[in-house]
């Protein structure tokens, strides 16, 4: 008897997408109607060698058509990566399995040697479809280990503020970064990174706002730069450019929105913007009068349509400026984000939680529309007022 792993998934997967693990018996034992495939899941968090003794999950598979088990793990994984990235920047679980298979015999279980997967990681993130399914996470951005899709050029204005993640752990035997260069039209500097055997040292946050405390530049004169990882002088990945933007008629609304990585993607809507009020009330009609006093009478303060709940909405609707058809993509990962921001107050860092109420897009194309621009509505993730 001899039971195989024969698909794994990547060492580094994305928790919301699926995380397979393929197993197989050689030997004809599974012609039994009570054959099952068994797999018994562990994950944890902090060092890679603190998994516990025993197991978090146990998965039972019967054997499909072809008499091989396939496990899909990312639901239960992804269950488990529940805060919230901005208040965990590095948000990995490691985890492996113990596989074995069983059958009954005579009203006792047979059960087979096991065999135990290596260590892997998940990312709080997704793939999308045309991504096969177990593919090198090295392999899902031309920027990685710069942890975005980009895109390539972007805007920013030399008062934003902003980190960004970069992956600094292992993933499938890359080299990993020790920096992150920033090339400018006032010459270039480096922001050091490291990483630890740790699921919290797994990612690293480097500044991509130029007012972002640790940014490496003079903003003196400042009109544009790049950010690029690199290991020693190797660099790793494509270089993403930030413009300088000196245009500004209206109040910029900087948001922040979790990309499919699980990290934080910036954009400035820098054109009209409006805030929007709602109210929502639910009122009651008392009965008036001085039932249970010698006579009957009322004030002239009595009403017969008393609110008991008077509650509120806000919100505020955006608009971009000009941008290249490269954003439709990126704009896309912002409409399926879980986790949004207005950072009202860069100086600070102060934000505010949104939800995105924008749900169908028109993408138009340089060549049908010439000028692209869209308009996006968010609703503020707290009401007005203070009750929990």
């Amino acid at each position: 008897m001899s039971l195989s792993i024969t698909q794994t998934p990547a060492l580094v997967s994305l928790a919301q997408s699926p995380i397979i693990f393929t197993v197989a018996e050689s030997t004809p034992v599974y012609t039994s109607s009570s054959f099952q495939y068994v797999g018994e899941l562990y994950y944890w968090t902090g060092s890679l060698t603190n998994s516990s003794s025993a197991a978090d999950y146990t998965i039972t598979k019967f054997p499909n058509t072809v008499n091989v088990g396939i496990f899909d793990l990312n639901r239960i994984i992804n269950s488990t990566l529940t805060p919230l990235a901005i208040a965990n920047t590095s948000s990995v679980q490691y985890f492996a399995v113990d596989f074995y298979f069983q059958y009954l015999s005579s009203s006792i279980f047979v059960t087979g040697s096991h065999t135990r997967s290596q260590t892997f990681k998940a990312l709080d993130g997704y793939g999308i479809f045309q991504e096969p399914i177990g593919q090198n996470i090295t392999s899902a951005s031309v920027y990685w280990p710069l942890m975005t899709d980009g895109p390539a050029t972007q805007s920013a204005f030399i008062d934003n503020t902003g980190n960004a993640g970069v992956y600094t752990g292992t993933a499938g035997g890359t080299i990993q970064p020790t920096k992150i260069t920033y090339t400018s039209n006032l010459g270039t500097a480096d922001y050091a990174v490291s990483t630890n055997t740790s699921s919290s040292g797994q990612i690293a946050q480097y500044p991509i706002g130029p007012a972002q405390s640790g940014f490496p530049l003079s903003t003196s004169g400042l009109t544009y730069y790049t950010t690029q990882a690199y290991s020693g002088s190797t660099a790793l990945g494509q270089p993403i450019l930030y413009n300088i933007d000196c245009i500004q008629k209206y109040p910029n609304v900087r948001v922040k929105y979790k990309n499919r990585f699980g990290q934080f993607d910036y954009f400035n809507f820098y054109m009209v913007s409006k805030q929007s009020f709602e109210t929502e009330r639910k009122s009651y009609q008392p009965q008036l009068g001085t039932w249970e006093s010698s006579t009957l009478s009322y004030q002239n303060y009595d009403t017969g349509n008393q609110a008991y709940i008077v509650d509120s909405k806000q919100g505020i609707s955006v608009n971009t400026f000009w941008i290249p058809e490269s954003y439709n993509d990126i704009l896309k990962q912002l409409l399926v984000s879980d986790e949004i921001y207005w950072v009202y107050n860069e100086s600070t860092g102060a934000v505010r939680p949104l939800t995105i109420v924008t749900q169908n897009i028109l993408f138009k194309t340089g060549v049908v529309d010439k000028l692209i621009q869209y308009q996006f509505d968010f609703q503020f993730g707290q009401p007005y007022k203070l009750i929990l």
